[in-house]
């Protein structure tokens, strides 16, 4: 979810209009978040976070990430890249930590004795990361939106 430092006077204040008069319109409650946060960015709508936390709830979009990856080991052939665009840090922490994840080798503890051979049907790791891209300023540039981007690369191995 979108973290928020003002997520509690943003709830209370959505909490007590809708006991005053229940919201029907997305204007009114993108006016009861900006009354209730100070002006940050003079570019960016007090509500812009809001909604988007709102967005990502109800399409699961976080969930549906973690899952396409997890799904994503099936189908990728040793030698086959997987390339992620993630377009916030929530998206990319889960990237990132997929990747870290699945880039280890066997946790075994130091000084257990085991042979290569049972080191081997623990499991090796199961991806490679190659790195990760970011917009420059050209771009950046040409697409505003793409200035919170990154492309994450990997290739699986075969483990």
């Amino acid at each position: 979810m979108v973290k928020s430092v003002f997520a509690k006077r943003i709830a209370r204040a959505i909490v007590e209009r809708n006991r005053e008069q229940p919201m029907t319109r997305t204007k009114e409650l993108a006016e009861v978040v900006a009354a209730a946060t100070p002006v940050k960015d003079k570019f960016k709508h007090p509500a812009t976070r809001t909604f988007q936390a709102v967005r990502i709830w109800v399409n699961s979009e976080l969930e549906e990430i973690e899952q396409a990856l997890k799904s994503s080991l099936n189908v990728l052939a040793p030698g086959g890249r997987l390339s992620i665009i993630s377009f916030h840090s929530l998206e990319d922490r889960i990237v990132k930590r997929f990747m870290r994840e699945n880039s280890r080798g066997p946790q075994v503890p130091a000084g257990l004795p085991m042979t290569e051979e049972q080191l081997k049907k623990l499991g090796g790791r199961q991806l490679r990361a190659l790195g990760k891209l970011m917009p420059g300023e050209e771009e950046v540039a040409e697409n505003p939106r793409a200035r919170s981007s990154v492309l994450r690369i990997a290739e699986r191995t075969n483990a």
